[in-house]
């Protein structure tokens, strides 16, 4: 029994973009069970709005937009989520070490889980599923310089949370670096 009339199904969603939009949930949330709730949530909701997707070429962004609404709400209904003001933070990026060492995939999480979601989905999206930053100002609705702001911001705090040697000293619950004077 065929429910809906047309491509795309959701048995073709499903089967297309499942994996990517697990890893998005699993970056956002931290952990593989909410991830598979919200992926879960999100081809639900998808399967009740089908009518909605005109173009079927878009997707995974529409995919991926409703997976994000689906965790701000659940974040706002838990209203646990930690949360780092990063609003200091400096946007310009400094020399890497070379090579880069090693990063230990739970400590990654971690940090992630670290970042507000406005920070985290930008880098999710860049990072680890290779949106490109007019895709991602599309998806979180905003201009292109904000979301490079972002990542920039996301960038500085991750590589003062994982990269050893980095030298860094609480002050008011933001981690800053000595050298940017406190």
């Amino acid at each position: 029994m065929e429910i809906f009339v047309g491509p795309p199904s959701i048995q073709r969603l499903v089967e297309d973009h499942y994996s990517s939009l697990y890893r998005y949930a699993y970056r956002l949330s931290g952990s593989s069970a909410d991830a598979e709730d919200l992926t879960q949530d999100t081809f639900c909701k998808a399967q009740s709005n089908l009518a909605q997707l005109r173009d079927p070429s878009r997707a995974r962004p529409w995919l991926f937009s409703i997976l994000r609404n689906a965790y701000l709400h659940q974040v706002r209904a838990e209203r646990q989520q930690p949360c780092v003001a990063l609003d200091q933070v400096g946007d310009v990026a400094e020399p890497l070490p070379e090579p880069l060492p090693d990063i230990d995939p739970e400590q990654l999480q971690s940090a992630l889980n670290e970042l507000s979601e406005v920070y985290r989905t930008p880098i999710i999206l860049y990072y680890f599923e290779e949106f490109g930053y007019r895709e991602i100002a599309e998806q979180m609705d905003l201009p292109i310089g904000t979301v490079m702001s972002r990542l920039a911001r996301a960038k500085a705090f991750l590589r003062s949370r994982l990269l050893p040697g980095s030298e860094t000293l609480q002050a008011g619950g933001l981690t800053r670096r000595a050298t940017d004077g406190l």
